[in-house]
């Protein structure tokens, strides 16, 4: 009773948090707006999403820009913005601005689904540890039965001039209450369920006990670079002018230029001049100048950004400017160059910027017990160099393929031991399945990451890793404390009622506390602390 409580606690947890879209959708089809069911929403329907609605499937903005809540998905506390192109997921809630996508997949492969289908199948599969138990409890208990009925049997028999038939046949029947292996059996399931709930709650999807156990034993961990480490998606780093030219200055004019590009570079350029409060007036006779930058007027004078190559054609490039250049490159950063007039103004960086939780998350993974911390990733040894720096990483590997990490993986594990591997890209599916626990990021991610991974995060807190191996190390000591008292009790009582000490009551209520006793040890494991 209390192993279903627990199961259906888990359960109720995780639905009311992942099944949350609705049942009917807007959709538009041979210019016709009609309600269906969602479940009959294909993919490449356009379904129409009102003000705040709950979307009924995955999809891709087609037209509209919105803030949309994925708390529901991701865990995030605040609105996300999205816009043409942008996914959305189903199941997150749209906010005050109506907006049209189209659908990526149908109902039952949306974002909660699968979460939905991945804790379920969690809960169907079994922990070693409760493998063991499972084993041992089917030897166990046809021996105490034979144990029984030698109690009860054997000493009437030798002393058949006294047999005693009642007294031995008595302490037969406290034996059996006394070794009934009900807290044994439940010892491991209940603690796996309760720490999976407790992962669930706080956005970690563990696949099963057994990875959930395997967690415990983890000495390194592998990340990925994009989208794990770092947001993946390309931010400035830095902008420096020259020739007596501000900062400011040199961000004011290539957005300016920029305002009229759809280019990630530009639209960057953009967010980043109007986050520093500098004022964009959109320039005018916007050009393109494909794979080396643009040009424009503003302020009816001549702007251009662009590559170091087009500086060098346009004999723009100053020995201050080019300079500049190497310096930033050298970080292995993206830069451009910004000129007016005929004149290099500055020069602007920019990357992948690292998570804020990064570096934490990695002094968390140290004191947790894990013993090394790489990365493996396919960029430049200039920008894996610098993370190391940022992230006080043990070691970087870079320019590798998707084989090639597999191959480091397998080189740590050789070194290290158990090695869990992070990312969330198709490229890092192999190196998931390879490892001894593999981590996806994101339910927005490849949705290979999350089926190869053995865990998947909701959202992007590296926070939740530590936390993860904590309760896992937790979730053992507690299981093995169980497993302890339920023999240590059952042990006990046997031999007292073998020696007729004890009462049938008292054997009864023997069992019944045991199995209480670890159920309330076990649902220690369900927290709502931020640290778990």
């Amino acid at each position: 009773m209390e192993q279903c409580w627990t199961t259906r606690r888990a359960r109720g947890a995780v639905r009311r948090a992942m099944a949350s879209a609705p049942d009917r959708a807007l959709v538009r089809r041979a210019g016709r707006e009609s309600e269906i069911l969602a479940a009959d929403v294909v993919v490449g329907d356009v379904v129409i999403v009102r003000p705040g609605e709950r979307l009924a499937v995955d999809g891709r903005i087609v037209t509209g820009a919105t803030t949309v809540d994925q708390s529901p998905i991701t865990g995030e506390s605040w609105p996300v913005e999205k816009f043409p192109g942008d996914a959305v997921l189903g199941g997150t809630v749209n906010g005050n601005c109506a907006f049209e996508m189209e659908a990526s997949a149908p109902a039952e492969s949306s974002a909660s689904a699968r979460i939905l289908h991945l804790v379920e199948d969690a809960q169907a599969r079994r922990a070693p540890t409760q493998q063991f138990v499972d084993r041992f409890a089917r030897t166990y208990t046809p021996a105490v039965f034979i144990l029984a009925i030698g109690v009860a049997l054997v000493p009437p028999l030798i002393n058949y001039q006294s047999p005693q038939f009642s007294m031995w046949f008595y302490r037969a029947l406290m034996l059996l209450v006394a070794a009934c292996p009900c807290a044994l059996v439940i010892s491991t399931p209940v603690a796996i369920m309760a720490a999976l709930t407790t992962a669930a709650r706080h956005g970690v999807l563990v696949k099963g006990g057994m990875h959930l156990e395997r967690a415990a034993d983890i000495t390194c961990v592998a990340f990925d670079k994009t989208g794990t480490l770092t947001h993946g998606r390309v931010t400035v780093m830095d902008v420096v002018g020259v020739e007596g030219v501000s900062a400011h200055g040199v961000l004011g004019v290539a957005a300016a230029l920029e305002s009229r590009s759809e280019h990630p570079i530009g639209r960057a350029i953009v967010s980043h001049a109007k986050t520093s409060g500098v004022a964009v007036a959109p320039g005018d006779d916007f050009r393109a100048l494909p794979g080396r930058g643009a040009e424009a007027r503003v302020d009816d004078r001549d702007v251009i950004v662009g590559s170091h190559r087009l500086f060098e054609e346009r004999r723009l490039c100053t020995p201050e400017l080019h300079r500049q250049f190497e310096t930033m490159s050298g970080r292995g950063e993206t830069t451009v160059l910004v000129g007016r007039s005929g004149e290099g103004m500055g020069v602007i960086s920019l990357g992948d910027s690292p998570k804020e939780t990064g570096a934490r998350a990695v002094a968390e993974l140290r004191d947790a017990g894990v013993t090394h911390v790489a990365l493996l990733t396919g960029d430049l040894q200039e920008t894996a160099s610098r993370l190391r720096e940022s992230f006080d990483l043990d070691a970087v590997h870079a320019e590798l393929l998707p084989g090639d990490k597999v191959l480091r993986v397998e080189e740590l594990r050789a070194r290290y031991g158990p090695v869990a591997m992070v990312g969330d890209g198709v490229n890092d599916a192999p190196a998931l399945a390879a490892s001894d626990l593999g981590i996806a990021m994101g339910t927005a991610g490849s949705h290979l990451a999350i089926e190869a991974a053995d865990v998947t995060l909701l959202g992007d807190d590296l926070s939740k890793l530590p936390a993860l191996f904590r309760l896992s190390r937790r979730t053992l000591r507690i299981i093995r404390a169980n497993v302890a008292i339920a023999l240590g009790l059952k042990l006990a009582f046997i031999v007292l009622a073998v020696f007729g000490v004890t009462s049938l009551w008292m054997a009864v209520f023997a069992d019944t506390g045991a199995t209480l006793l670890v159920t309330a040890n076990s649902l220690r494991l369900i927290s709502n602390s931020p640290n778990w």
